[in-house]
């Protein structure tokens, strides 16, 4: 079944790069994941909506892979068709917006709007997520969030048609960490940010002051997913899971940080199982010490393994 649909897919359109039984572990922040049974890397829009509708129209599976730099694959890996979005890159400039493919790294999006001398997604120039994965979570840092600069959004529903959201509709659709692309499962093509003109040495300067402090403070020498919970409300989590005496605790090769325990590292070939182990061993002791819930902000996707 895996090979027959394999081949109908490279049957639709030649230039798609399409492998069977990929392991997921290669496109993960974590270096984690089992493998997919079918991956499919569209070169095109038109191939992801190919993609997209096919696996609608033959009731199969489909989760949509960035740049995997806030999810934890399980080790059973994924069924049915993974779409990767990352070799759709293009960066556009036109009136003081940014159009940006949804497989461009976000990181690059601000370099090229500081490059511009355009303002506004500084606070972006840190983030390692893909600008899919920034709309979709509605990615923030240093008091700015995607929603403040996003114009437009073209995306596909789960059906496979081609839609376009306009800047109220995603901005009203939008909270912390949250968007209306996650509500109506939406896959993000290509988005416009409106920017707003400034002195380049401005940009730069607030640039450098996010870059330091986020180098100062996380973990970046590891494999990651990033911030692992979202923060509670009157809460942080970081000095929760210190005072607990959780810092550097470990599950099989994965260890809450020791420069930030908000984060959890892969230090020695560590799995995706242990990764959910820990989360879930963190989340217990901090309700029982402070009776606060804390909720995954990394999103956990894929089968376990069967034994």
């Amino acid at each position: 079944m895996i090979n027959k649909i394999a081949t109908e897919l490279q049957d639709l359109s030649h230039s798609l790069l399409v492998k069977t039984n990929e392991p997921l572990n290669k496109y993960t922040y974590t270096k984690t994941g089992g493998p997919a049974d079918i991956f499919a890397v569209p070169q095109t829009i038109e191939e992801a909506q190919i993609v997209v509708t096919y696996a609608y129209k033959n009731d199969i599976p489909l989760m949509v892979l960035g740049n995997g730099s806030n999810l934890i694959i399980r080790d059973g890996g994924i069924r049915g068709i993974v779409l990767y979005l990352m070799n759709l890159t293009e960066i556009t400039y036109k009136n003081n917006t940014l159009t940006a493919q949804t497989g461009a790294a976000i990181i690059d999006v601000s370099r090229e709007a500081h490059k511009l001398s355009l303002a506004g997604l500084e606070f972006a120039c840190g983030i390692p997520g893909s600008v899919g994965g920034a709309l979709h979570m509605n990615a923030g840092a240093y008091g700015g969030e995607t929603k403040d600069v996003l114009n437009r959004a073209l995306v596909l529903t789960a059906s496979g048609e081609l839609i376009e959201l306009d800047r109220q509709t995603l901005e009203e659709g939008a909270s912390y960490r949250h968007s209306i692309i996650a509500d109506k499962n939406y896959i993000v093509l290509e988005a416009d940010f409106l920017l707003t003109p400034d002195a380049e040495e401005t940009i730069a300067a607030k640039m450098a002051n996010f870059t330091e402090q986020r180098e100062s403070r996380q973990p970046l020498e590891y494999p990651s997913c990033g911030s692992v919970f979202k923060r509670p409300e009157g809460r942080f989590v970081g000095p929760m899971i210190q005072e607990a005496g959780l810092q550097g605790h470990t599950i099989g090769g994965v260890q809450v940080s020791l420069k930030h325990a908000g984060f959890m590292v892969n230090i020695n070939q560590g799995t995706a199982t242990d990764y959910i182990d820990l989360i879930a061993h963190v989340q217990k002791v901090i309700h029982q010490n402070y009776n606060v819930k804390l909720e995954p902000e990394v999103k956990i996707l894929g089968e376990e393994i069967e034994v």
